[in-house]
């Protein structure tokens, strides 16, 4: 199978686009019958650095069908599979995708890129929503031989190099720029790419310059991570034979018989080894969207507030967010109860930082909600965020013994160290109505929202806010009005609400414009529309 790479020249004029395009439409007329594969780089629908998403638009509208059409028409004269990469529009607007032409001149599917740079969503405004949805690895079969994609900042999220490696993929297609890395390095991903999938992988990128050491480096790279072509910085249509069939496999351990490397090493998987992924993994709290129900202390309705069977049942039921508290405890232990004391929730008696949690665990915290949770032990910070880190944003509201008091600030980095051990950190955000601890918070871990609680201020919320620099409020009915929901909007602010079991009550919440409800019945409040 002969393979061709394109890479055409690149420029950060905008205005030169009609020339840059030109050289690639005469690229296609260059490919010829010998080839049976043949990829172009990412966008070359834009030849020149886009500035705008004006400029996405304008290049999209002047050239993407010419570049359609010639695509289709190589592919049949030359009998070859033809890939390019490309913006293509839909309602929703434009979209950043690979397109895969048959030796028929046909269509025979497309990848929209999963990982889009900031850039591109925030400038280009290119569609991204579908990217936080799950999603299996796009594979395309053409003729017996299974396709999969990357695309430029495809290339750096590792992670998903063994979900590609499951869909047992013979060529992994790149259409893409990543114009700012060494060469040397693009060389190491692709290779780290091939070796780790058992596939060749086939970039085109765009050249930087003829001396450049950046951008460029379209390859083919075989699937026990040999480099069979490399074009640097070189501009033009460069090929190599490749035999598709052609596989790597080495012993899985010395002495054991031989597997692919993706085989090898899932036998050895361990949990808590890596960072949270997969489907289960939930959009983090700057980019989940709103009007949110967030079950407080969990759903505490049907099982006992601050536990994990609690907690469990409203994220199994959706929540998006879940609320709990936290005190400590007399030997410096996280643990998860909203009383200072112990009597209204389990059988014992007394304040809880004034027992170790070796004591705590000796007394019951299920039995006074209903004898079938007899027996549950008091929860610690550290389980909670073992079973639910990256699964439901959560509202972490931090205990103190008064709203002035100084928070110890050796506690307060031992809560934040867990957050940090279970990566967790866009997931979670604090909540207190203690003003010095919420400054703390800002001193300590300024990556991780804050939100302002009543304390001895209800109706100075917003302005507490506004002052601290924190990211939400939590309103306590029914200290509150619509100029204060109004303001705190103005000011880029989010609005919880502190809380409705109420049908009624709740819909006027979200009518008043109210972000997040917090509530103890998830399920009655969750139909809420």
């Amino acid at each position: 199978m002969k393979v061709c790479i394109v890479q055409p020249p690149y420029s950060t004029d905008y205005s030169r686009s009609d020339e840059y395009f030109k050289w690639e439409m005469e690229a296609f007329d260059r490919c010829d019958p010998t080839m049976d594969l043949i990829v172009f780089p990412e966008a070359t629908d834009t030849p020149c650095m886009a500035h705008s998403a004006d400029d996405v638009v304008n290049s999209y509208t002047k050239y993407f069908d010419a570049l359609f059409e010639k695509a289709c028409e190589t592919a049949k004269r030359c009998n070859a599979v033809v890939f390019f990469n490309a913006h293509y529009k839909t309602e929703k607007g434009l979209y950043n995708t690979t397109f895969a032409i048959d030796r028929s001149g046909k269509l025979a599917g497309t990848y929209d890129k999963q990982h889009l740079t900031p850039k591109e969503s925030s400038v280009y405004n290119i569609v991204s929503d579908y990217s936080y949805e799950h999603s299996s690895p796009t594979v395309i079969e053409i003729d017996g031989l299974r396709y999969c994609f990357l695309t430029c900042y495809d290339f750096y999220f590792y992670e998903a190099f063994p979900t590609l490696a499951r869909q047992k993929p013979d060529i992994i297609i790149g259409c893409s720029h990543q114009r700012s890395d060494k060469q040397s390095a693009l060389e190491t991903i692709n290779k780290f790419c091939a070796y780790n999938c058992n596939a060749y992988v086939v970039r085109a990128s765009v050249s930087m310059g003829e001396d450049s050491s950046i951008g460029g480096g379209s390859c083919v790279v075989a699937p026990d991570g040999e480099v069979l072509l490399d074009m640097k910085s070189r501009t033009g249509l460069e090929t190599v034979d490749i035999d598709p069939a052609k596989k790597y496999y080495k012993p899985a351990g010395f002495g054991n018989p031989d597997a692919a490397h993706h085989e090898y090493i899932e036998a050895g998987r361990r949990p808590w080894k890596y960072r949270p992924a997969g489907s289960a993994i939930v959009q983090h709290d700057k980019i989940m969207e709103y009007p949110r129900i967030c079950a407080h202390r969990g759903f505490n309705t049907i099982a006992p507030e601050n536990s994990l069977p609690a907690f469990g049942a409203a994220v199994a039921m959706g929540a998006e967010e879940i609320e709990f508290d936290l005190w400590w405890t007399k030997d410096e232990e996280i643990v998860s109860i909203h009383d200072d004391r112990l009597e209204r929730v389990s059988n014992g008696t007394g304040l809880v930082y004034e027992h170790t949690l070796e004591q705590l665990k000796q007394y019951d915290f299920g039995v006074k909600f209903n004898e079938k949770f007899s027996g549950m032990h008091i929860l610690t910070f550290e389980e909670l965020l073992k079973k639910f880190a990256c699964h439901v944003i959560m509202n972490i509201h931090i205990k103190t013994r008064s709203n002035t008091e100084q928070y110890d600030e050796a506690r307060l980095a031992k809560i934040i160290a867990l957050i940090r051990k279970y990566d967790c950190e866009k997931w979670v955000y604090f909540c207190s109505g203690n003003d010095n601890l919420l400054q703390l918070c800002k001193k300590l871990a300024p990556d991780i929202a804050c939100c302002v609680g009543g304390g001895n201020d209800f109706w100075g919320l917003v302005e507490r806010a506004i002052g601290m620099g924190c990211e939400k409020i939590q309103l306590f009915k029914p200290y509150f009005n619509q100029d204060m929901i109004d303001r705190a909007h103005a000011n880029g602010i989010v609005c919880n609400v502190f809380w409705s079991d109420d049908r009624e009550e709740a819909k006027k919440f979200l009518d008043m414009g109210i972000d997040t409800i917090l509530t103890n019945d998830y399920n009655l409040i969750s139909q809420v529309k």
